[in-house]
This record gives C-alpha cells, structure tokens and sequence, in this order.
C-alpha cells in the first residue's frame, strides 16, 4: 500500500499525515505536488489540512483547478480510494467527488479545539471497525467547516449510509452542544455512493501520536487500513 499526499499552496498538514502515515504506521508515502501530472504510482490518496490559495473565494474552491486534481477524479473515478481531512474535505466537495458543501461556522469564527465524533455506521472501510457507542477525541481548526446539503441529499445520504461520523458528547450522545459549528445533522464527515471516497473536519492526523497523549485518531486510520491492506 503506497499512499500520496498532496501539498497545494498553503496547505498546513500535510506534514503531519505524512508523518502520521509514514512514521506512526510504517506505510510508504509518496509527497505530490499540486502541479504534479501524475499520482506517481500512490494507491491512497490523501488531500491534507490548510488554507489551500488562501481560502481565496471559497474553501478549496481554487485548488479544485490544480492539475494534480484530474488525476484525483480520475483515481476516484476508477475506484481508487481518496481521503480528504478539513481543507481536503472542502476541495473534495468543489470537485463534486463527494456531496454537499462547506459553509462559515455559525459563529462566524476560526474553531480550534477538540471535539469529540462518532461512527454513525460501519457501512465504509472507514468506520467499518470502530465501535458506534465510542467517542473519538479528534481536534478541529477550521473556520468554514459548517455541513450543508439539500434535505433531498441528505435523505439519500442517510439512506445510503453516506454519513461517516457525527460530532457527538463525550459520552457518545448527539446533541445540539456537541455540534460545534452548526453543521446539519451534526455531521463531521461523508463519502461518496461508492464508499471510495471520503471527507471529514476533524483531524485524526493530529491524534495519533503517543506524544500528544492521544491515539483515537489512530482507529479510524486503522479502520480504514484493515480493508485496503488486507
């Protein structure tokens, strides 16, 4: 299993997933460049963190037009897995790889803190082995993370089991004080239809180091491994 990371201009973690995937759990990581015409072999690929461009019109809506991205679609397209986490998530979203948009938090300001998530299923190889009564400490640190899409969509993505994880209490409970910036439904993350694809706010990259004194993020990178490995 060979992973890629791109780095768009602005981009703040990638060191950080490529650390967490290199260093942590011993995987062969390969750096990309957003200019970059090729994925250069790399089975996995991961959209990073950031502020891609500045934020410039939108989230991620810039980097949507970097070269590297047609490659991305056309990864995604033939089935091949991609991870998106907070600006990757957004990029994600202005791709249309993955459904509805990222808005200005409610309070209309930067967050930065730990929240806590949960799996809604195990229907994708992401959730797929994460208990759904466990609460997942994973930070965020975003200023446009608020979920929106049409109640038709989220219909469809409930349906489908396309919603991934939900900001929840520590105790495991979804509660409107728990959403931390007014996302509907308290959603933190989504995939695609083909479950190949997926997105999240929070940052599991930044819990998975011993050192930090937490490793929940850990699980989801597990979750995800035990399928694409095995």
């Amino acid at each position: 299993m060979k992973f890629g990371v791109i780095t768009f201009p602005g981009s703040n973690c990638d060191q950080d997933m490529i650390y967490a995937l290199e260093s942590i759990m011993g995987y062969q990581v390969e750096h990309l460049w957003h200019k970059d015409s090729s994925l250069k072999g790399a089975d996995f690929i991961v959209l990073p963190g950031g502020f891609s461009y500045g934020d410039y019109l939108r989230s991620g809506a810039i980097a949507n037009y970097s070269p590297i991205m047609k490659k991305v679609v056309e990864h995604a397209n033939e089935g091949g897995y991609v991870l998106g986490i907070c600006n990757g998530f957004q990029i994600l979203c202005e791709s249309k790889l993955l459904p509805g948009t990222l808005l200005h938090n409610n309070n209309q300001k930067f967050i930065c803190k730990n929240t806590y998530i949960k799996a809604d299923n195990n229907a994708s190889i992401i959730n797929q082995s994460l208990s759904l009564n466990e609460a997942l400490k994973i930070p965020i640190a975003h200023a446009e993370g608020r979920y929106f899409a049409t109640e038709e969509m989220l219909t469809e993505m409930n349906q489908n089991q396309q919603i991934i994880f939900r900001y929840c209490e520590e105790n495991g409970e979804i509660t409107a004080a728990s959403n931390p910036n007014g996302s509907l439904e308290n959603i933190a993350g989504v995939c695609n239809k083909n479950k190949n694809v997926f997105g999240m706010m929070p940052h599991p990259e930044r819990a998975a180091d011993t050192e930090l004194n937490n490793v929940d993020g850990l699980k989801i990178f597990e979750s995800m491994l035990q399928a694409v490995v095995s």
